[in-house]
């Protein structure tokens, strides 16, 4: 159980049983003594049934001989000044009571405000202890910074334990020289930058590299995420701040790795834009540029920032004298990959089939942390069958289950939507194997995986590739277009399963047009930017041309996306035997890889040379 929750429990359990007991108090003196009349009082002293009473200021109590309604106790409001004689005539002891008015005056003011300050002290404390972390011991302790201090031997991460981002680890050395050697690293006279920030797609290694450089140089490592910086209470964030870098100061030389940086440092709006809403994060943003302003790179302290929007970052952070260096930590390459498998792969048993080198060619794309997954998805697998080492055919299984999504097994199909589907894989494979420079087939399946995915054809690509030419991009549309061209040519109608094979190919048509400058009448313009950062975020949607050029783009993306159809129809057309045999092939067998496949795609027929088509000059 949580300390903390069965202590909060059990404060509420003493609160609700001091109130039962302070009710059942006052019900048993309820219940005990009775209110009489004045008259009624002076009545029972005529009697004789009064046994002793006791006079205060405002009231008369005391008690009965006789119980009068079964309670011995009564009390009455005090009027008659004459009631002495009367006592003494009756023979009833009576005694005087002196109440000091100032005490209870003082009680009833005190007393509330001391309960209202207890708890608002106990609330203080509990909120200050979730929100400034372990040892707060007040509210104003939510100004504490969270950050994670690492040394060495917890960190326990070096650069030889970073793979596939040699350029960054070069940047980074630098770093590890100055940490351990700053007097003799500036001996002439050059300074280190105050802060190095780290950018790239996610799952690339920026906390990892920034924790390797912590373990490099031995020294204390200050780890706490851009988020944490703001609270709910204004002023926190840059309170936060401040005692980050004290802390620091304080533990020097040392690290200060801010994770996800564009949390905290997103660029500040123009005032009056969102009104108040932003003040606190700029606060904070404020104190963290005064901080890197204020402390001396030669103290020992290197501040490490890691984001992947470095285009949403605020300039004044970024300027020359904080942010000075960034260092980008991109995808790896091919032997990048082969370096990083080779470190996920140490604590595994792998069987001598494994080639790491076929692993990262079938991996393209693929980060670091998808490389880690990648490992350990095929280590279930070979789990999974019971094995004793990792084989080729688990990372292959393992690839298919990150790439394609899961198999469904149990969505059966009809068999008018099996040959569809077969005729529309083998479209692609076909289509893929007469064009040339096109990506090697290497696995064909018609069992559904994923969400909606009926089946896929995986093509595997001979190397890593930075830039392609029209040709190249015309046969991938070709490619992707191959299925839909099948359904078309085999059955003489169209079915939804192209829909994503569309997408694709209409992104690509129109990225030519509005972006590469292919669009033949468009001459070589560019309509539309890139997208933001990292993250592959869309950019403005403002429009920068008129709307003939928009009927224009639409004209030249419909084109290029018509012509690559009837390119993929032709090919199969010159095909259409070997489409329909590959075809039963694969309803038999389900799915077609290795040297099953090779065999099929021998047989493809090549598209014949193709008459290059002037291109129209920009009007």
């Amino acid at each position: 159980m949580n300390r903390k929750t069965a202590g909060f429990n059990l404060a509420y359990v003493l609160l609700a049983a001091f109130g039962v007991l302070l009710l059942q108090d006052w019900w048993v003196r309820s219940q005990a003594v009775a209110t009489l009349p004045y008259s009624e009082f002076q009545k029972l002293v005529r009697e004789n049934k009064v046994a002793k009473v006791v006079v205060s200021q405002d009231q008369v109590s005391g008690d009965l001989k006789e119980a009068l309604n079964g309670k011995t106790r009564f009390v009455t409001v005090r009027v008659d000044p004459e009631m002495a004689k009367e006592l003494d005539a009756h023979g009833v002891t009576y005694a005087g009571r002196f109440e000091n008015e100032i005490v209870p005056l003082v009680l009833s003011w005190v007393l509330p405000i001391a309960l209202f300050l207890g708890v608002w002290m106990f609330l203080g404390r509990r909120m200050a202890k979730q929100l400034g972390g372990p040892g707060a011991g007040g509210l104003m302790a939510i100004g504490k910074s969270k950050a994670k201090v690492y040394v060495e031997t917890d960190t326990k991460v070096t650069f030889a334990d970073v793979a596939g981002v040699d350029e960054a680890k070069e940047e980074l050395k630098e770093i590890v020289s100055f940490l351990k050697d700053p007097k003799g690293y500036g001996r002439l006279g050059a300074r280190m930058p105050k802060g190095v920030l780290l950018v790239g797609p996610p799952g690339t290694g920026k906390t990892l590299l920034a924790k390797a450089v912590a373990g490099e140089a031995s020294v204390p490592f200050f780890s706490i995420s851009g988020s944490e910086f703001v609270e709910m209470f204004v002023g926190v964030g840059a309170a936060r701040v401040r005692d980050l870098f004290e802390q620091a100061r304080a533990k020097a030389p040392a690290i200060i790795f801010i994770d996800e940086l564009d949390a905290l440092g997103r660029a500040r709006a123009a005032a009056g834009v969102f009104g108040g809403g932003h003040d606190e994060k700029e606060q904070t943003l404020n104190q963290l540029l005064v901080e890197l302003d204020g402390f001396d790179p030669t103290a020992g302290i290197v501040l490490l920032g890691a984001t992947n929007r470095p285009e949403v970052l605020d300039p004044a952070l970024l300027r020359a004298g904080r942010f000075d260096r960034q260092v980008l930590v991109d995808r790896p390459d091919r032997i990048g990959r082969r370096e990083i498998l080779q470190v996920h792969t140490k604590t595994v048993l792998l069987d001598e089939s494994v080639k790491l080198e076929e692993v990262a060619a079938l991996t393209p794309g693929f980060t670091g942390a998808d490389l880690a997954n990648l490992v350990n998805e095929a280590a279930l697998v070979a789990t999974r069958r019971s094995a004793e080492k990792i084989s080729m055919q688990d990372f292959n299984l393992a690839i298919e289950r990150i790439v394609a999504g899961l198999e469904k097994k149990n969505r059966l199909l009809n068999p008018k939507e099996r040959e569809v589907v077969a005729h529309h894989e083998m479209g692609h494979a076909l289509v893929s194997a007469a064009l040339p420079g096109a990506d090697a087939v290497h696995k064909i399946s018609i069992i559904p995986r994923g969400i909606g995915a009926l089946g896929y054809t995986i093509q595997r690509p001979t190397e890593d590739r930075y830039l392609m030419t029209r040709e190249e991009l015309e046969n991938k549309m070709a490619v992707l277009l191959g299925g839909r061209a099948a359904e078309h040519l085999v059955f003489g109608h169209l079915s939804t399963g192209a829909a994503d094979d569309l997408s694709k190919a209409t992104e690509i048509a129109r990225s030519m047009v509005t972006r590469y400058g292919m669009g033949g009448r468009l001459g070589p313009v560019t309509y539309e930017t890139e997208p933001n950062g990292f993250l592959g975020l869309p950019g403005g949607t403002r429009r920068l041309y008129a709307e003939e050029t928009a009927r224009e783009i639409d004209v030249a993306v419909r084109e290029l996306v018509e012509n690559a159809f009837q390119r993929a129809r032709g090919i199969l057309t010159a095909n259409r035997n070997l489409l329909d045999e590959s075809a039963r092939v694969l309803l038999a067998k389900e799915t077609l890889a290795g040297a099953e496949l090779e065999a099929v795609l021998g047989k493809v027929r090549a598209e014949g040379p193709r008459v290059a088509a002037a291109v129209p000059a920009a009007r």
